[in-house]
């Protein structure tokens, strides 16, 4: 039997359609180690739909990243990450 992980995974929303993976990995490394950042992209055009996530390898890096990161600028738009409705996601 494998054993679970824990996956510490916050919603980014207010995305440039300029903002990538890469970018959102910089902007959100400074609270921590990132397991993984993904911008959503339309299936059909490609292009940004506005939101993506960022997962970290702990709690205190995705709280302090929501802290930090909530309402800041991010590629000229304001960042939108909403702890209280369900912004974090921890997943067993």
């Amino acid at each position: 039997m494998a054993s679970a992980e824990i996956e510490y995974r916050c919603f980014v929303g207010g995305l440039a359609w300029a903002t990538d993976n890469d970018a959102l990995e910089k902007a959100f490394s400074p609270f921590g180690e990132i397991i993984e950042s993904k911008v959503i992209n339309d299936r059909e055009t490609g292009r940004s739909r506005g939101f993506g996530f960022v997962t970290f390898s702990s709690e205190q890096a995705m709280r302090d990243a929501i802290e930090g990161m909530n309402g800041q600028d991010l590629d000229g738009r304001v960042a939108v990450l909403p702890m209280e409705a369900g912004g974090a996601r921890f997943s067993v």
